[in-house]
């Protein structure tokens, strides 16, 4: 009689081996091998099969593009983040930290597709029907057509499914969820795999939109295999703080449209909602302050006005710290300032903050964190009145941008009144344009 083969599974990231190790070699995670059951190790092997095509190939020249058709959510910040809206038979994965509004916002949009004679069944894990009910009184999403499920087991949820024919399914969450034909515990990686197939499956095959909410692990990343993220269709996260108004809906993958939009919502006493006016919702006006400078940055096709502060004190031990900016591009800053205009900063602490919970991702902010640097350091207060655009290069020159007309519109709409930036725009625009090429110009500006 044949042996059965072993097989041990890493619980962080779904690595497998055929012996036990201390380490995982994939993750590195330590102590995390689990030894798998015969029955897992049958459905493990049962996956794989399925996840291999079995289709032959077909010419490139002979593939008919089909039509994906989109509908709203209603919800003008969430559509721009899908890129247009939802598409029948997706697979969307929503996660962020407790307390950030993912349930919130997806009980809301299944009110308003609800709302649009579409049969919506929202699954539950994690909280009692009565507790979803005081939600859903509070946002008013309240509608015939919206069905509520407070069940754990994916046969019940599958059955309900079958029986009745809705358009979109919400599940919260997936680590709470559990398949009978695995015995461990719901949140294990073999269950999160298992159950996010059958979804899946479920999706394409009966042209349902399905959304899952995903916790997050404390390193930020969604907690369970990483195969979770590449089986979805999309993949949204939700930034910002908890104890703040706004948050931000940053989408990481998605096969029907773009990843570079972002969504703003702002959480108010009936629910999280779309931030209409979100232009002056990251900078203030007032009296001008030292260790700070305002900015445009592009997040997608949209223009965001952020301030940069800065904080710079001497100290016998420096520290660099960076909120909403890349700490290695601070480093390479500072050591520009030193070199290039001589500004001794190896004896001061530097913290560096962006307004808002925003992360800057691109590098036409530079001029703006060495305004605001230079600015904390001389205590030199800078005007309010005046935005800082451009690219710092490693030989202190300030290097053209992109997208510099859409951000200098963004900045005369703003009522702003003075820009300094790499080059002239292409359209003559109501505010003062200083052209800066190197860095030792910008200090004389100031």
């Amino acid at each position: 009689m044949a042996k059965s083969k072993i097989i041990f599974e890493c619980e962080a990231c779904g690595n497998q081996q055929s012996k036990w190790m201390g380490k995982c070699p994939q993750c590195g995670a330590w102590e995390s091998f689990i030894e798998l059951s015969s029955e897992q190790v049958k459905i493990s092997q049962e996956l794989a099969k399925l996840t291999k095509s079995t289709k032959s190939a077909t010419p490139i020249s002979q593939i008919q593009i089909q039509k994906i058709d989109r509908k709203s959510t209603k919800d003008s910040e969430l559509d721009l983040v899908l890129g247009g809206g939802l598409v029948s038979g997706s697979l969307i994965l929503i996660g962020g930290s407790p307390g950030i509004g993912k349930s919130t916002l997806l009980l809301k949009i299944a009110s308003n597709l609800a709302d649009n004679n579409q049969k919506v069944l929202y699954v539950s894990g994690e909280e009692s029907a009565s507790q979803i009910k005081l939600r859903a009184d509070r946002l008013g999403a309240n509608s015939d057509n919206l069905f509520l499920l407070t069940e754990i087991d994916l046969s019940s949820i599958l059955a309900e499914a079958a029986k009745n024919e809705y358009k979109i399914i919400v599940i919260d969450s997936i680590q709470t969820l559990y398949s009978d034909k695995i015995s461990s515990a719901p949140g294990s990686i073999s269950q999160v795999r298992e159950i996010t197939f059958e979804l899946m499956r479920l999706a394409k095959k009966d042209d349902i939109t399905i959304f899952i909410i995903g916790h997050i692990t404390k390193e930020g990343s969604i907690a369970g295999p990483r195969i979770l993220e590449h089986m979805v269709d999309v993949v949204l996260y939700f930034e910002g703080d908890s104890s703040k108004e706004l948050r931000i809906l940053r989408g990481i993958k998605n096969r029907f449209g773009t990843t570079s939009e972002i969504g703003i919502f702002e959480m108010r006493s009936n629910g999280l909602i779309s931030a209409k006016d979100i232009s002056s919702k990251f900078f203030t006006r007032g009296n001008a302050v030292s260790g700070s400078a305002i900015t445009v940055t592009m997040e997608g096709s949209r223009a965001l006005i952020v301030e940069i502060q800065a904080l710079v004190c001497e100290s016998n031990y420096p520290k660099r710290s960076s909120t909403g900016f890349d700490k290695n591009r601070l480093d390479m800053i500072l050591a520009l300032l030193e070199r290039k205009l001589e500004i001794p900063l190896g004896h001061y602490d530097v913290f560096i903050n962006v307004t808002g919970g925003v992360k800057i991702n691109e590098t036409a902010c530079d001029l703006a964190v060495v305004a605001a640097i230079i600015s904390s350091f001389r205590n030199r207060p800078i005007s309010k009145e005046s935005i800082f655009i451009g690219e710092l290069s490693l030989n202190g020159e300030i290097r053209e941008i992109f997208n510099l007309d859409a951000r200098l519109k963004e900045a005369v709409f703003q009522k702003f009144k003075n820009a300094i930036t790499p080059n002239k725009p292409l359209e003559n625009y109501p505010i003062k344009t200083f052209v800066a090429k190197e860095i030792t110009q910008v200090l004389e500006w100031m």
